[in-house]
């Protein structure tokens, strides 16, 4: 296999050099409403990368960005906070073959981690790419929750923009009875 960036040979999508050099997490925090919305990337930086979300190379990239970089955050809190949560990505829909949210996710399945695949799903199937903040609101993705109606979850989505879509998806886990402990995002689209 090779490298996307360097295009040398490598074992994995992204050879360690390139992954040194292009892609040290800048961790950035944000409140979206009461939700704390955690951002490993500036979206600049990953960019290329996330761009390739719907194309075949995109799940390799998707899978080895949760692997590298969600998983071990995950993993961190979970040591540190000692606290007992699930994982939910947002809006698992398979479209282009896979869901990146869903390769995000598995990604981070540890033993003492739960991974609700699929529960969280938008009854509104609208694109929000490009579209303004009025759009945004005015079409929102009524997010229907199917999993367990009870314990603390962790949200999992690529990229953060104006937040709606993460505040909407908690609001239904809220409704659900589930507690939200924060989002956790690839990317955060104010950089």
């Amino acid at each position: 296999m090779r490298c996307v960036s360097c295009h040398a040979f490598s074992v994995d999508v992204v050879c360690s050099k390139c992954a040194k050099r292009l892609l040290r997490p800048t961790i950035s925090r944000r409140r979206v409403g009461s939700l704390e919305v955690v951002s490993l990337f500036h979206y600049s930086v990953i960019e290329p990368f996330l761009l390739t979300k719907h194309t075949p190379l995109g799940h390799r990239i998707y899978r080895y960005l949760g692997r590298h970089y969600l998983a071990p955050f995950v993993e961190t809190y979970r040591q540190q906070e000692g606290a007992s949560f699930g994982v939910i990505g947002i809006d698992e829909h398979v479209g282009h073959g896979y869901a990146h949210t869903a390769l995000l996710t598995r990604a981070i399945r540890h033993p003492d981690i739960p991974v609700i695949h699929g529960a969280l799903l938008a009854g509104n199937r609208v694109n929000y790419a490009g579209k303004t903040l009025q759009y945004r609101l005015d079409h929102p993705r009524d997010f229907r929750y199917t999993g367990p109606a009870n314990g603390t979850v962790v949200l999992v989505d690529d990229i953060i923009t104006t937040g709606i879509t993460l505040h909407e998806a908690m609001e239904a886990m809220r409704l659900a009875g589930v507690e939200v402990a924060f989002a956790l995002t690839l990317a955060d689209a104010r950089y």
